[in-house]
């Protein structure tokens, strides 16, 4: 973090919303609203539909609708985690946890991830069971309930689509939904085949496949979400462009200190010590602080303005 260092009050300035400042959340995209009711709806009807595909496995003997059920519960827990984390992230914040709650969607995002691959591990392990004990299925039950599926988990992608790029947790439950949207897809072809072809053994097959895909798309979320949770910079935000864009500013001299990282999913934070050669450092911070909100969308920036090097602070 900053620190005064002894100068005086207008040489450091905080870019909040507290007291009538500006602050802006977000990265490129602005502010991102990551509204409860999409997490509630995508609650409400996959756990509906996993029940309902539970059932239609025990019933078939089709371990592919058991595992998909499977699988589909965990996005379940997921999107559980992740609309509470979303719920959190907008309770204020408070004299211990002075950031807030932001974190939690990292947190979650990064346990979304997880989740995932211990998912298509769960898959995968049925699958070659299968392979060495392939069983007889109800074809015609197993492409009906599994297209029901698609349809279900489709829809939810859907409605995180828009926000998927500027929000980690949002991507988080987009590639969960499409993920058992493929799964889904896999599962009707696999039926079809069977029906057709009589070989049971195309069912694992067509399942190993589609794990593999789930963890190639799966492997993007789990860096990002580590990264942001080691407070890393936000893969959209270039920090030497950042310098760069602060050194160009008029009377800026140096940058040092330049520290980039996530408050959340959305949030980025930023602080920096800016060596200048100008009088008015009330209009330089201003500057400073438009440049990073609308170029670089970092709405949190705390920076201190140096005029001469600081006793206390080394790299000055």
């Amino acid at each position: 973090m900053a620190h005064d260092h002894g100068h005086s009050p207008d040489q450091v300035g905080h870019d909040h919303d507290h007291g009538g400042h500006d602050h802006g959340h977000g990265h490129h995209h602005g502010p991102v609203d990551t509204g409860d009711w999409r997490y509630a709806v995508g609650l409400i009807v996959n756990l509906a539909f996993v029940g309902i595909e539970f059932g239609a496995g025990v019933y078939s003997g089709s371990t592919a609708l058991l595992a998909d059920a499977g699988h589909n519960l965990s996005d379940v827990l997921g999107l559980a985690m992740a609309g509470g984390a979303a719920w959190l992230a907008r309770r204020a914040a408070g004299p211990r946890k002075t950031y807030g709650y932001g974190k939690a969607t990292v947190l979650a995002a990064l346990a979304n991830a997880l989740l995932l691959i211990f998912a298509c591990g769960a898959i995968a392990l049925e699958a070659v069971r299968r392979l060495a004990e392939p069983a007889p299925v109800m074809s015609g039950l197993i492409m009906g309930v599994a297209a029901v599926g698609f349809v279900i988990n489709l829809g939810t992608a859907l409605l995180f689509m828009r926000d998927q790029h500027s929000d980690l947790n949002a991507r988080g439950a987009y590639l969960h939904m499409m993920a058992d949207a493929a799964v889904s897809i896999g599962v009707v072809l696999a039926g079809a085949a069977i029906l057709f072809t009589g070989w049971s053994i195309i069912d694992p097959l067509v399942s190993l496949a589609i794990v593999a895909v789930i963890l190639w798309g799966t492997w993007g979320l789990l860096k990002d979400s580590v990264n942001l949770a080691l407070d890393a910079a936000p893969r959209n935000v270039d920090v030497e462009a950042v310098r760069t864009a602060l050194t160009t500013l008029p009377g800026v001299t140096a940058v040092h200190d330049l520290h980039v990282w996530g408050l959340s999913t959305t949030a980025t934070a930023l602080t920096a010590h800016l060596c200048h050669a100008r009088g008015d450092g009330g209009a330089l911070l201003g500057e400073a602080q438009t440049l990073l909100r609308t170029r670089f969308g970092i709405g949190h920036s705390t920076l201190q303005l140096e005029a001469e090097p600081s006793p206390d602070c080394p790299t000055c």
